[in-house]
Protein backbone atom coordinates (compact mmCIF):
# COMPACT_ATOMS: atom_id res chain seq x y z
CA UNK A 1 0.00 0.00 0.00
CA UNK A 2 1.34 3.62 -0.81
CA UNK A 3 2.05 5.42 2.01
CA UNK A 4 0.43 8.86 2.88
CA UNK A 5 3.05 11.47 3.25
CA UNK A 6 3.18 15.17 4.46
CA UNK A 7 6.55 16.32 3.34
CA UNK A 8 7.94 20.27 4.12
CA UNK A 9 10.55 22.02 2.40
CA UNK A 10 12.32 24.96 4.20
CA UNK A 11 13.96 26.20 1.07
CA UNK A 12 16.66 28.89 1.52
CA UNK A 13 15.39 29.42 5.10
CA UNK A 14 15.96 28.94 8.70
CA UNK A 15 19.54 29.68 10.06
CA UNK A 16 21.22 26.29 11.85
CA UNK A 17 20.03 27.57 15.14
CA UNK A 18 16.41 28.16 14.01
CA UNK A 19 16.50 25.43 12.33
CA UNK A 20 17.21 23.23 15.01
CA UNK A 21 14.56 24.92 16.42
CA UNK A 22 11.69 24.71 14.60
CA UNK A 23 12.41 20.83 14.40
CA UNK A 24 12.43 20.67 18.41
CA UNK A 25 8.98 22.14 18.43
CA UNK A 26 8.07 20.43 15.68
CA UNK A 27 9.43 16.94 17.26
CA UNK A 28 7.52 18.49 20.41
CA UNK A 29 4.70 18.74 19.24
CA UNK A 30 4.14 15.19 17.41
CA UNK A 31 5.98 13.56 20.57
CA UNK A 32 2.20 12.11 21.88
CA UNK A 33 0.68 12.07 18.32
CA UNK A 34 0.32 9.02 16.02
CA UNK A 35 0.10 10.74 12.74
CA UNK A 36 -1.82 8.73 9.63
CA UNK A 37 1.45 9.78 7.47
CA UNK A 38 4.47 9.77 7.08
CA UNK A 39 6.24 13.32 8.22
CA UNK A 40 9.39 14.60 6.48
CA UNK A 41 11.17 17.65 6.74
CA UNK A 42 13.28 18.65 3.97
CA UNK A 43 16.54 21.29 5.28
CA UNK A 44 19.08 22.88 3.86
CA UNK A 45 22.53 21.10 3.40
CA UNK A 46 23.92 22.33 6.62
CA UNK A 47 21.35 21.69 8.61
CA UNK A 48 20.97 17.70 7.85
CA UNK A 49 23.21 16.04 10.09
CA UNK A 50 22.09 17.83 13.11
CA UNK A 51 18.83 17.43 12.68
CA UNK A 52 18.14 14.09 11.54
CA UNK A 53 20.61 13.05 15.12
CA UNK A 54 17.76 15.22 16.60
CA UNK A 55 14.78 13.67 15.30
CA UNK A 56 15.76 9.87 14.71
CA UNK A 57 14.30 8.69 17.89
CA UNK A 58 10.69 10.06 16.48
CA UNK A 59 8.71 9.84 13.96
CA UNK A 60 9.80 12.41 11.70
CA UNK A 61 12.24 11.65 8.55
CA UNK A 62 14.40 14.16 6.82
CA UNK A 63 15.40 15.34 3.29
CA UNK A 64 17.87 17.13 1.55
CA UNK A 65 16.29 19.47 -0.88
CA UNK A 66 18.79 18.57 -3.53
CA UNK A 67 22.09 16.92 -3.95
CA UNK A 68 24.62 17.19 -6.93
CA UNK A 69 24.47 15.58 -10.30
CA UNK A 70 28.30 14.13 -10.19
CA UNK A 71 29.62 11.08 -7.86
CA UNK A 72 32.50 13.23 -6.52
CA UNK A 73 34.94 15.36 -7.50
CA UNK A 74 36.35 19.07 -8.24
CA UNK A 75 32.99 20.63 -8.22
CA UNK A 76 33.68 23.40 -5.50
CA UNK A 77 30.21 24.10 -3.68
CA UNK A 78 28.19 21.26 -4.79
CA UNK A 79 26.64 18.45 -2.25
CA UNK A 80 26.88 14.49 -3.36
CA UNK A 81 24.33 11.76 -2.51
CA UNK A 82 27.04 9.75 -0.82
CA UNK A 83 27.18 13.13 1.61
CA UNK A 84 23.82 13.89 1.86
CA UNK A 85 23.32 10.01 2.90
CA UNK A 86 26.26 9.84 5.33
CA UNK A 87 24.02 12.68 7.32
CA UNK A 88 21.16 10.01 8.52
CA UNK A 89 18.71 12.15 5.67
CA UNK A 90 16.64 8.97 4.15
CA UNK A 91 15.08 11.58 1.50
CA UNK A 92 15.93 13.79 -1.40
CA UNK A 93 13.66 16.36 -2.89
CA UNK A 94 14.82 16.54 -6.73
CA UNK A 95 13.36 18.84 -9.89
CA UNK A 96 11.51 21.41 -8.02
CA UNK A 97 10.57 23.92 -10.20
CA UNK A 98 12.60 26.54 -8.35
CA UNK A 99 15.81 24.40 -9.47
CA UNK A 100 14.45 24.24 -12.99
CA UNK A 101 13.58 27.74 -13.23
CA UNK A 102 16.61 29.67 -11.43
CA UNK A 103 19.25 26.86 -12.33
CA UNK A 104 18.26 25.49 -15.34
CA UNK A 105 18.14 21.98 -14.55
CA UNK A 106 17.04 19.98 -17.38
CA UNK A 107 16.02 16.11 -18.12
CA UNK A 108 19.54 14.99 -18.10
CA UNK A 109 20.81 16.33 -15.38
CA UNK A 110 18.12 15.35 -13.08
CA UNK A 111 18.02 11.74 -14.22
CA UNK A 112 21.48 12.00 -12.89
CA UNK A 113 20.63 13.12 -9.92
CA UNK A 114 17.94 10.52 -9.26
CA UNK A 115 20.19 7.80 -10.05
CA UNK A 116 22.92 9.00 -7.76
CA UNK A 117 20.11 9.53 -4.91
CA UNK A 118 19.36 6.20 -5.85
CA UNK A 119 22.52 4.51 -5.37
CA UNK A 120 23.29 5.87 -2.24
CA UNK A 121 19.87 4.65 -1.19
CA UNK A 122 18.20 8.24 -0.47
CA UNK A 123 14.37 8.14 -2.08
CA UNK A 124 14.06 10.84 -4.13
CA UNK A 125 10.97 13.14 -3.97
CA UNK A 126 10.52 13.56 -7.54
CA UNK A 127 9.10 16.78 -8.57
CA UNK A 128 6.68 17.45 -11.80
CA UNK A 129 4.61 20.39 -13.03
CA UNK A 130 3.42 23.25 -15.38
CA UNK A 131 4.26 27.21 -15.76
CA UNK A 132 1.09 29.22 -15.93
CA UNK A 133 1.44 30.07 -19.63
CA UNK A 134 1.16 25.88 -19.75
CA UNK A 135 -1.92 25.79 -17.84
CA UNK A 136 -3.72 28.32 -19.69
CA UNK A 137 -2.93 26.69 -22.99
CA UNK A 138 -4.04 23.42 -21.70
CA UNK A 139 -0.63 21.77 -21.74
CA UNK A 140 -0.74 20.78 -18.60
CA UNK A 141 -0.85 16.63 -19.29
CA UNK A 142 1.58 17.19 -21.86
CA UNK A 143 4.64 18.78 -19.80
CA UNK A 144 4.38 16.43 -16.98
CA UNK A 145 4.37 13.60 -19.19
CA UNK A 146 7.60 14.63 -20.86
CA UNK A 147 9.00 15.67 -17.75
CA UNK A 148 8.43 11.55 -16.83
CA UNK A 149 9.66 10.43 -19.65
CA UNK A 150 13.17 12.66 -19.61
CA UNK A 151 13.92 11.77 -16.31
CA UNK A 152 12.41 8.87 -14.84
CA UNK A 153 11.14 6.16 -17.28
CA UNK A 154 14.39 5.25 -17.94
CA UNK A 155 14.67 3.15 -14.89
CA UNK A 156 13.34 -0.27 -13.84
CA UNK A 157 10.15 -0.70 -12.41
CA UNK A 158 11.77 -1.91 -8.76
CA UNK A 159 13.94 1.64 -8.95
CA UNK A 160 11.15 3.60 -9.87
CA UNK A 161 8.97 2.02 -6.94
CA UNK A 162 11.30 3.96 -4.56
CA UNK A 163 10.64 7.37 -6.12
CA UNK A 164 7.88 9.38 -3.97
CA UNK A 165 5.85 11.63 -6.89
CA UNK A 166 5.06 15.75 -5.89
CA UNK A 167 2.99 17.30 -8.80
CA UNK A 168 3.06 20.93 -8.00
CA UNK A 169 1.46 23.71 -10.06
CA UNK A 170 4.31 26.07 -10.68
CA UNK A 171 1.49 28.93 -10.88
CA UNK A 172 0.21 28.07 -7.36
CA UNK A 173 4.13 28.02 -5.64
CA UNK A 174 4.22 30.74 -3.85
CA UNK A 175 1.23 33.10 -5.21
CA UNK A 176 -1.43 32.13 -3.24
CA UNK A 177 -3.49 30.65 -5.77
CA UNK A 178 -4.30 26.75 -5.20
CA UNK A 179 -5.34 24.52 -7.18
CA UNK A 180 -8.90 23.12 -6.78
CA UNK A 181 -8.86 20.21 -5.46
CA UNK A 182 -11.19 18.89 -8.76
CA UNK A 183 -7.84 20.48 -10.88
CA UNK A 184 -5.25 18.53 -8.74
CA UNK A 185 -7.11 15.17 -8.87
CA UNK A 186 -7.69 15.08 -12.33
CA UNK A 187 -3.71 15.65 -13.31
CA UNK A 188 -2.72 12.66 -10.30
CA UNK A 189 -5.07 10.44 -11.51
CA UNK A 190 -3.41 11.40 -15.07
CA UNK A 191 0.29 10.97 -13.81
CA UNK A 192 -0.87 7.82 -11.64
CA UNK A 193 -2.27 6.56 -15.66
CA UNK A 194 0.70 7.30 -17.19
CA UNK A 195 2.62 5.14 -14.47
CA UNK A 196 0.36 2.57 -14.72
CA UNK A 197 1.12 2.28 -19.10
CA UNK A 198 4.84 2.33 -18.17
CA UNK A 199 5.34 -0.32 -15.23
CA UNK A 200 1.66 -1.52 -14.78
CA UNK A 201 -1.41 -0.88 -12.64
CA UNK A 202 0.07 -2.20 -9.27
CA UNK A 203 3.43 0.37 -9.48
CA UNK A 204 1.17 2.62 -10.21
CA UNK A 205 -1.41 1.78 -7.23
CA UNK A 206 1.60 1.64 -4.84
CA UNK A 207 3.54 5.35 -5.79
CA UNK A 208 2.64 8.14 -3.60
CA UNK A 209 1.91 11.22 -5.48
CA UNK A 210 2.29 14.57 -3.60
CA UNK A 211 0.42 18.06 -4.14
CA UNK A 212 3.04 21.07 -4.16
CA UNK A 213 0.92 24.46 -4.51
CA UNK A 214 -0.01 26.79 -1.54
CA UNK A 215 -1.05 24.03 0.47
CA UNK A 216 -2.20 24.91 4.08
CA UNK A 217 -4.12 23.73 6.78
CA UNK A 218 -7.36 25.73 5.25
CA UNK A 219 -7.44 23.43 2.07
CA UNK A 220 -5.38 20.27 3.17
CA UNK A 221 -8.23 18.09 4.19
CA UNK A 222 -10.23 19.06 0.90
CA UNK A 223 -7.12 18.26 -1.38
CA UNK A 224 -5.90 15.05 0.39
CA UNK A 225 -9.90 13.57 0.43
CA UNK A 226 -9.21 12.69 -3.00
CA UNK A 227 -8.15 9.55 -3.77
CA UNK A 228 -4.86 10.32 -6.22
CA UNK A 229 -3.56 12.46 -4.02
CA UNK A 230 -1.58 11.43 -0.89
CA UNK A 231 -0.49 14.09 0.53
CA UNK A 232 1.48 17.60 0.24
CA UNK A 233 4.91 19.02 -0.54
CA UNK A 234 4.81 21.98 1.69
CA UNK A 235 6.34 25.34 1.27
CA UNK A 236 5.77 28.20 3.21
CA UNK A 237 3.51 26.12 5.85
CA UNK A 238 6.42 24.33 6.63
CA UNK A 239 8.07 27.32 8.45
CA UNK A 240 6.04 27.28 11.62
CA UNK A 241 5.51 23.79 13.38
CA UNK A 242 1.91 24.61 14.08
CA UNK A 243 0.92 25.43 10.08
CA UNK A 244 2.82 21.91 9.51
CA UNK A 245 0.93 20.32 11.98
CA UNK A 246 -2.06 20.75 11.14
CA UNK A 247 -1.61 19.47 7.43
CA UNK A 248 -0.48 16.78 8.48
CA UNK A 249 -3.70 16.64 11.01
CA UNK A 250 -5.58 16.65 8.08
CA UNK A 251 -5.23 13.18 7.60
Amino acid sequence: MRKNIVAGNWKMNKTLQEGVALATDLKNLLADAKPNCEVIIGTPFIHLATVAELVKDSCIKVSAENCADKESGAYTGEVSAAMVASTGAEYCIIGHSERRAYYHEDYDILREKVQLALAHGLKPIFCIGEVKEEREAGKQNEVVKAQLEGSLFNLSAEDFGKIVLAYEPVWAIGTGLTATPEQAQEIHAYIRGLVAEKYGQAVADDCSILYGGSCKGSNAKGLFANPDIDGGLIGGASLKAADFKEIIDAF
